[in-house]
């Protein structure tokens, strides 16, 4: 049996009670979904010797919530687990919690905190485990659902897609009921999503909430199959604003366009400026596709790093993955705003070996580029429902 240790106790019960407070409904018991929250610290990469030292802590703060001698949210008098001051649920504080001087070993060792580098291990670490996108018809149907979830960004798509591959919308318990007045049934599992502001958040499947019948359109947003030069102007606005010059090229079909680094950043630190080129006398539509590919060279790190954008330096990968990387980003913007690049077949003719693909980067930057354009799901989200 462990020894629980009052000290490590009260540092434990702080974190758990603002995991409940970020990620559960305060008018809810939270305690039979306790179990997420030890989801999302092994997400956060905690491992199996740190859960099993952590466990006991756990157990205890979750059968004294139930018994109602503490609490997950307002604390009440005889709550002896809660400080003035409880910290905010971050995986980051968590790992680094101090502890007792008997402790041999801190808490969560070995953990440290979560960079990109890591979590991008996890979420290979899983996908290897699972086998799950091993052929290009998985990786297909992969994109092909996160097309058609536009309502998530395409990083968080690929999660849920790994959680629930028969998902059709989603959306936090605060926006089912408030957008549509409808609430998780009783007894449905969340899925978990990175949150926009960090760490994380759950959402339900549709099929998994009740209340009010769901409009037609409810997740209905505007896309551009008839994009128009005006409107593609909108969007080169949108990316003149993040340091990245554009050159429209006076050049024949076969030219697209090309992205350079142009001013690198001060001592490595800030956003580096680029240079966009795109052929001027394509079609709008086409031109979308050029500038959301470049721009998917410079997010998936094919120029090199640049700290200012927390893009790692990748210029190692082998030119031909390199483009088709970009050409499946461009692929999924353009997709999933109504439009249809001519790279559809980008995969197939991929002679490289399929385990060789960043699905981690790719989905990252497909946030980026949608972000850079100023047609993120979040943006469009709140745009077509307030």
């Amino acid at each position: 049996m462990s020894v629980i240790n009052p000290i490590i106790y009260g540092l434990v019960a702080d974190f758990i009670r603002g995991a409940v407070q970020s990620i559960f409904d305060s008018r809810f018991d939270w305690t039979p979904d306790a179990e997420s929250i030890l989801v999302l610290m092994r997400t956060g990469g905690m491992t199996p010797e740190q859960e099993r030292r952590f466990r006991p802590y756990f157990d205890l703060f979750v059968e004294q919530a139930r018994r109602g001698e503490v609490s997950g949210f307002k604390p009440m008098v005889y709550d002896e687990t809660f400080s003035e001051d409880p910290p905010r649920f971050d995986l980051e504080r968590l790992l680094k919690l101090p502890v007792a001087p008997d402790e041999q070993k801190d808490l969560f060792d070995g953990a440290g905190n979560q960079s990109e580098t890591q979590e991008r291990a996890l979420l290979d670490q899983l996908i290897a485990a699972t086998r799950l996108y091993d052929s290009s018809e998985a990786i297909q149907e992969l994109l092909d659902f996160i097309i058609r979830l536009r309502e998530v960004a395409p990083f968080n798509a690929m999660l849920l897609h790994i959680q629930k591959p028969s998902l059709t919308h989603a959306a936090t318990a605060y926006d089912w009921l408030q957008r549509f007045a409808r609430t998780p049934k009783e007894g449905a599992r969340p899925l978990l999503v990175l949150r926009t502001m960090g760490p994380v958040d759950f959402v339900f499947d549709v099929l998994d909430t009740e209340g009010r019948d769901l409009p037609v359109d409810a997740f209905s947003f505007p896309t551009f199959g008839n994009l128009t030069d005006n409107r593609f102007g909108e969007f080169l606005r949108a990316v003149t604003k993040e340091k990245i010059d554009l050159l429209p090229l006076d050049a024949g079909d076969g030219q697209a366009g090309w992205i350079r680094l142009l001013i690198p950043s001060r001592g490595g630190k800030g956003k580096a400026v680029y240079q966009l080129a795109y052929n001027r006398n394509h079609p709008a539509p086409t031109k979308f596709v050029t500038v959301a590919h470049e721009l998917a060279h410079l997010y998936l790190g094919h120029l090199g790093a640049d700290n200012g954008r927390r893009v790692p330096d990748r210029r190692d990968t082998p030119h031909e993955l390199m483009e088709v990387e970009a050409e499946m980003v461009a692929y999924l913007v353009a997709m999933r705003n109504g439009l249809e690049p001519r790279s559809e077949s980008y995969l197939s003719n991929y002679s490289g070996a399929l385990g060789d693909l960043n699905l981690y980067a790719v989905m990252r930057t497909a946030n980026a580029v949608e972000t850079v354009m100023g047609i993120s799901a979040h943006k469009l989200w709140n745009e077509g429902h307030h």
